[in-house]
């Protein structure tokens, strides 16, 4: 027999996961969440175009040489916070809107807390941040005036990080897409109108991007108020449960250092990026911006399982949370590989995007650089997708220390030990990139014994 649900009539802002073919399910919730990573992407896209054009080859990489350092930064909280996702997703599957409340509340309160301090954290230590990732001295100035500005609006990416998590867990994924693509919209219009219009500073993108942020986060905040739905936030309920917060941080913070083991890796694969030079971080750069859509297929996929699979597993749908699993890593896999071949064939056309210089040399060289390294990563996006798409299953079961561990041994230690002997036995860029689908592959195989021997199914009642 299946759960009766106290809040199953708020069809408008809820979803249950429950109910459904699991595939079509997933395809649903799964596409908002999509284009709602597509236009997060325009925000460093636009930023990196914009700068690229308008103010040249030393801006562009400065503000490229800030991506891996808030990566790893706002990561990690983000992260924590998706442990009230799990939380959530849970007791909203089990039909128990009192625990639903409590994790809401306490997750709200507790992003609030960790925006304020990574905002005073990343303020203070640009500098000397930006100084240990060996950015070059002639671009170290712009670099640490955009992520300076960046760290401003720490608040509000945290926050609608963690109230987007909150509607996704209970099935509303459009709601956190149409605020997004409100906010990103506002973040290119600002970026043309202070770079491209008015002329200012490289530090004008970053306040574009902290403007548009704190707008997408006013806009969730003004939902989660709203009466009538199970996560409505009511501010004097707003305090710390004890319980939900031990259940975040067990949730949370796994997924939390697992972003912040990959920010890490990723700062100090920069740190050798910046060894080759400026040409070097505006190729490496440019290209990540396009590597970002890569991730779309799979973190949207990734997401819509650790909710699906924390409602399902909730309600007890064992059959249905595996069914929904299979599909989920599948679909992300073939989305990921498609883009891959896509970029491995037309990668310059996409590149040459990012660039404009008046040296035609520099122009060259930086697309030479940006091609070789698509050449030798975009064919095994399929390896990154299956890992994301199996880290996203063990969220949702309850067991986030899995990815953690599996991150921290193969994406961290196993990759900068590469990096370090390959690059002390020959300076050689390429070998820089090959760390990527090597540690991509070496991870996959961990994780497909993982998803085939282990009990994850039954996660949370172990």
């Amino acid at each position: 027999m299946k759960h009766q649900f106290p809040f199953q009539h708020h069809t408008r802002t809820t979803r249950l996961l429950t109910e459904g073919k699991p595939w079509k399910v997933l395809v649903e919730f799964a596409a908002p969440i999509f284009l709602s990573q597509l236009f997060q992407q325009l925000y460093n896209t636009a930023d990196s175009w914009i700068v690229g054009n308008y103010l040249g080859k030393e801006a562009l990489a400065a503000v490229n040489s800030s991506g891996s350092l808030t990566y790893l930064l706002i990561s990690f909280f983000v992260g924590a916070s998706m442990g009230a996702g799990v939380v959530i997703s849970r007791w909203f599957g089990a039909g128990d809107p009192e625990r639903v409340s409590r994790a809401v509340h306490t997750n709200i309160l507790f992003s609030l807390i960790c925006g304020a301090v990574l905002t005073v954290f990343g303020v203070t230590m640009t500098p000397q941040i930006l100084r240990w990732m060996q950015v070059p001295e002639d671009v170290l100035p712009k670099s640490t005036l955009y992520l300076r500005y960046y760290f401003f609006g720490s608040i509000p990416v945290v926050m609608y990080n963690s109230m987007k998590g909150v509607m996704n867990a209970v099935g509303d994924s459009r709601r956190p897409l149409y605020y997004l693509i409100v906010s990103s919209v506002l973040n290119v219009v600002l970026d043309w109108l202070f770079v491209g219009v008015m002329g200012l500073g490289v530090e004008w993108a970053a306040i574009a991007t902290v403007i548009s942020q704190t707008v997408s986060a006013i806009l969730c905040l003004r939902q989660l108020t709203k009466k009538g739905t199970v996560y409505r936030l009511e501010w004097k309920k707003l305090r710390i449960d004890r319980q939900s917060l031990k259940e975040i941080v067990r949730y949370g913070v796994p997924t939390g250092v697992q972003n912040s083991v990959i920010g890490f890796a990723n700062v100090l694969v920069q740190t050798n990026i910046n060894s080759f030079g400026k040409l070097a971080m505006a190729a490496c750069g440019s290209y990540s911006r396009i590597e970002g859509f890569v991730f779309l297929p799979i973190m949207s996929f990734s997401m819509a399982l650790t909710s699906f699979i924390g409602q399902n597993l909730g309600a007890k749908e064992y059959d249905r949370a595996k069914a929904g699993a299979r599909f989920g890593i599948i679909a992300s896999l073939v989305m990921a590989e498609t883009v891959g071949l896509v970029l491995f064939f037309f990668g310059d056309t996409f590149i040459s995007f990012f660039i404009k210089d008046s040296d035609p040399e520099a122009v060259t060289e930086i697309l030479a650089i940006g091609l070789r390294q698509c050449r030798v990563e975009s064919l095994f996006f399929f390896l990154l997708a299956f890992s994301h798409a199996v880290a996203g299953v063990c969220r949702g079961a309850g067991k986030a220390i899995v990815p953690m561990i599996i991150m921290l041994a193969v994406w961290c230690v196993l990759r900068i030990t590469y990096i370090t002997v390959a690059m002390a036995i020959d300076h050689n860029i390429l070998l820089l990139f090959a760390a990527y689908p090597l540690t991509w592959f070496i991870s996959s195989v961990i994780y497909f014994i993982y998803y085939k021997k282990s009990n994850w199914i039954h996660g949370f009642e172990k």
